[in-house]
């Protein structure tokens, strides 16, 4: 296959922007740091969607939505958060060609608005706990864009809950972290996550404690998939958020926030693309199987492959027809490397001649003659495998890349090339910020047992330390 990508192993960035621009995913937008989503990557978001929403729904929590202008004394209210955010706001101060009473914030998220109407519709402990959720656009100012990865403006969900009690906030907090997120990146996007919990000095702007689920990507680097956080009683008090208990006593809610965002399709690209282009999970490739038309004679061969495509398309296979000939076969079959078809259905006279097709499987690059009859049964059974060995690929890169080690100095060292793993006690508060000068920073915190700690200060934490997106 003639070359058409730069080699990750000579510029890995370079060949993250080459598979955007020749998978044919996203463009720049026209003011510095946006970005137009191009219909094949926005496919693959909307089943990323699907999935996420149906998961999220499943846990109690309806949709809404808030406006995207928050008033600039909404976010002074919370005064860690403010500060948290003011290098990213982007600010509207005039508005039909008048300047404004007051400046009006394009959303960074949206903790601040909801908060506002939250006091607005909870009164008793009846109308707790309150879980909402909204899919939406959120703007911060990127100073250093990068398509996906961090832009001026991206699309995410953003949820935001308020609880009678703290006990029952971090108990959704984690179950938003386990249930909706953790099998999501695993069981959909095929990538394995490492969950655990925020050091104090990584956590969310305004938050009590942060979850994450951190993913290695194909360079070694980590990757912050998505994020769930327990506010404690913070933007209750900011924006009055009060309810009467069973026992008439007027209290605090306990609120929550959690968000993932079009970031993911970041990761999707870096965790398993190859020098080929992209490398999709068959859940969530928008076409599991091209059947493809090699080249024509009679209309013989045409018909054969529509008949193949309807097969499939009754086992439930989203698969689509390829018959241009006028174009030549092998740019087409670039093509579908390059935008990570799982599988392909190659058709041609001298093949159907014998009652075979071959199929082309895009994760082992294997190619295979098959009996026409025996096509959907080994497409079925392909698209199963191949989901479980992205992973396993994935599984196994992150393993070999992760270091074991008992000092500071020796999780400096090696996370230049992949992830340093130690107890949290070499680090420590000191530790981290002597990291954080050689851009290295702590992915995350967890327990003998995997679980994420209630605190920082737990004994006996496991520490994740790496270079990060």
């Amino acid at each position: 296959m003639a070359r058409v990508l730069t080699p990750r192993a000579e510029d890995f960035p370079r060949w993250y922007q080459d598979v955007i621009a020749k998978a044919e995913l996203a463009d720049n937008g026209p003011v510095r740091g946006t970005m137009v989503i191009r219909p094949t990557a926005y496919a693959i978001w909307e089943r990323m969607q699907a999935d996420m929403d149906a998961r999220i729904k499943a846990t109690g929590a309806e949709n809404a939505y808030f406006p995207l202008f928050i008033p600039e004394s909404y976010l002074h209210r919370e005064a860690q958060h403010v500060e948290g955010f003011s290098p990213e706001l982007a600010v509207v101060t005039h508005g039909g060609g008048k300047q404004l009473a007051e400046p009006v914030v394009v959303r960074p998220t949206s903790e601040t608005v909801i908060g506002e109407f939250m006091a607005k519709w909870v009164d008793s402990y009846r109308d707790l706990p309150l879980l909402l959720n909204q899919w939406a656009n959120v703007v911060r100012w990127e100073m250093r864009p990068r398509i996906f990865l961090r832009t001026s403006e991206f699309l995410w969900q953003e949820g935001h809950t308020a609880h009678a009690t703290e006990q029952d906030a971090k108990d959704y907090t984690l179950r938003i972290h386990h249930q909706v997120y953790e099998k999501h990146m695993r069981d959909l996007l095929a990538i394995p996550v490492v969950p655990g919990r925020k050091t104090d000095r990584e956590r969310f702007a305004g938050a009590t404690s942060t979850y994450t689920l951190e993913g290695m990507m194909g360079d070694g680097k980590a990757l912050q998939m998505g994020t769930s956080h327990e506010l404690g009683q913070n933007f209750a008090r900011a924006f009055d958020i009060q309810y009467s208990s069973a026992a008439g006593v007027r209290e605090y809610a306990w609120t929550t926030s959690w968000g993932s965002s079009t970031r993911m399709l970041g990761g999707l690209i870096m965790c398993h693309g190859d020098d080929n282009g992209l490398r999709l999970p068959p859940l969530v490739a928008p076409t599991q199987a091209l059947v493809m038309v090699v080249k024509e004679t009679d209309g013989s061969i045409t018909a054969a492959a529509k008949g193949l495509v309807d097969d499939l398309a009754a086992a439930g296979v989203r698969v689509k027809l390829d018959d241009r000939v006028d174009t030549p076969f092998g740019r087409r079959a670039v093509d579908a490397e390059l935008k990570g078809v799982p599988l392909r259905i190659e058709v041609g006279p001298r093949d159907l001649a014998a009652g075979n097709v071959t199929l082309a499987r895009r994760i082992d690059g294997s190619k295979t003659p098959l009996p026409i009859g025996g096509v959907v049964t080994a497409v079925t059974e392909a698209l199963v495998a191949d989901q479980q060995g992205l992973y396993d690929e994935a599984l196994a890169r992150r393993e070999a890349s992760t270091v074991e080690v008992k000092t500071l100095d020796e999780a400096i060292e090696a996370s230049q090339t992949g992830w340093a793993k130690l107890p949290w006690s070499a680090v420590g508060v000191d530790g981290e910020a002597k990291a954080n000068e050689s851009a290295i920073t702590v992915r995350c915190l967890f327990r003998e047992d995997g679980s994420a700690p209630a605190a920082q200060d737990e004994p006996n934490l496991t520490a994740i330390l790496g270079r990060s997106y």
